[in-house]
């Protein structure tokens, strides 16, 4: 079992862990036609969309309900009304995500009772999910708000469908994506489940709204990811697979809603976390009048991806065993990671993450420190790499060591929101850049 330390230090030095704000905002961005709403100073908002904007290159819709000194005092309902009805008169949004900060949650708003006071007297806000979140700053970090806003988004109530589905097979599958995942990993997962004949549910899909594509016209909402219409579907699932240990508690709301079964998949990199994935959906596909029929047939093309991903490993173990790697990553994105490393031979000499989660027990290496890029200077001298976000260029400047970008932000590499590092194609992508920067510096 992994001992977990937590550095003590009165301030963050060099910070690693972004805000829950962030990650909550991130979260709904994955959802189609809304437009994540912060509850707070519109200098809350401007950092988290500066830092979005910087990773993604993308227009990032974001609004904010500008809390002055004097409404901070008084309280924010006025200003929480005059934001809804803005939004809804300029933007048009299918959707809402309303999210607190740090300020408001310290003030201590009533936002269950604003809101029910808000719609009692706009009854033409009726027609309008709002998605609330409590993400307080100083409580967790990107990945602890990602989680809470996901979980909030499958709690929420959407009204029911006008579409029916009499005579339909149900085959719908819902994947709730945590915060390891990219667009780019949204879309892989998403072609190799309708491989196997089923209708892929993603909450929330990011790969439809900033994975990088030109519109015809310029979105004051989300142009793309999970629909209103889709989330009235939820009932229809199947099967709840949730990618990520922080993506449990939306999986447990959806089983105590809607009575649906799920599985944890905690990772999706290296051989056999993929093969686990695909035998999991095997079964799914082969589910035929409330019995599990146990004939797995995996489609030809991942059996292919498979065998390459076997060569991948024979090719880059010689540059990657035996490698002392640190690492300053979220929780999940964490496990991921260092476990295809150890896989591959790889030594993890250090690793740092931003917040607690039941996940770090179960690393594949003995200790692991909550803290900050600080804390990883401290721990990685000596290493052959370091892998965290672009925050980490300085230290791994001054302490002479290459580093391989992965997390939020990354704001000095293009191609952001179309990478992938899931499945047999990302883990072979994966380890084909570690290696080929140990062929460059001559390891």
């Amino acid at each position: 079992m992994t001992t977990i330390t937590r550095n003590k230090k009165s301030v963050a030095v060099n910070p690693l862990k972004q805000s829950p704000p962030l990650g909550a905002a991130l979260a709904f961005l994955g959802l189609k036609g809304i437009v994540p709403l912060f509850h707070g100073s519109q200098g809350c908002t401007a950092f988290a969309k500066v830092l979005l904007v910087r990773h993604f290159r993308e227009a990032i819709p974001l609004a904010t309900t500008a809390m002055t000194e004097v409404t901070t005092i008084l309280g924010g309902e006025e200003n929480i009304e005059q934001a809804l009805l803005t939004l809804v008169e300029s933007a048009k949004p299918d959707l809402i995500g309303l999210l607190t900060t740090g300020l408001t949650e310290t003030r201590g708003d009533d936002m269950d009772g604003i809101l029910k006071s808000i719609r009692k007297r706009h009854p033409e806000l009726d027609y309008l999910p709002i998605i609330f979140v409590s993400t307080p700053d100083y409580k967790g970090g990107l990945q602890d708000g990602f989680a809470a806003a996901v979980n909030s988004i499958v709690a929420t109530d959407y009204g029911q469908s006008v579409e029916t589905y009499r005579g339909q097979s149900l085959q719908q599958v819902t994947i709730l994506a945590g915060s390891l995942l990219a667009p780019g990993d949204g879309s892989e997962i998403k072609e190799i489940v309708e491989a196997f004949g089923l209708k892929p549910l993603v909450i929330p899909d990011l790969s439809e709204s900033v994975d990088g594509h030109l519109d015809d016209d310029y979105n004051s909402k989300t142009p793309g990811g999970t629909s209103k219409e889709q989330l009235q579907q939820l009932e229809r699932s199947l099967f709840t697979i949730a990618i990520g240990e922080s993506m449990r508690p939306a999986a447990s709301t959806l089983k105590e809603k809607f009575g649906t079964n799920y599985q944890i998949i905690p990772r999706l990199t290296g051989l056999g976390a993929v093969d686990n994935f695909l035998w999991l959906l095997a079964q799914i596909s082969n589910y035929k009048a409330n019995n599990w029929q146990f004939k797995p047939q995996i489609p030809e093309k991942y059996l292919r991806q498979r065998r390459q991903l076997q060569d991948a490993i024979l090719d880059t173990h010689f540059y990657l065993g035996g490698k002392k790697i640190s690492l300053a990553l979220e929780p999940d994105l964490l496990y991921q990671t260092s476990w295809l490393l150890k896989e591959m031979g790889a030594e993890i000499q250090a690793a740092v993450t931003t917040t607690k989660s039941p996940i770090l027990k179960e690393l594949p290496f003995e200790n692991v420190t909550i803290g900050d890029l600080e804390d990883l200077e401290d721990l990685a001298t000596g290493s052959d790499l370091i892998i965290t976000n672009s925050q980490g260029k300085g230290l791994a400047k001054k302490l002479n060591i290459p580093l391989y970008r992965m997390g939020y932000p990354i704001y000095d590499r293009l191609g952001n929101g179309s990478r992938c590092l899931v499945g047999y194609k990302g883990s072979m992508q994966f380890l084909f850049d570690l290696g080929n920067i140990f062929i460059e510096i001559g390891h």
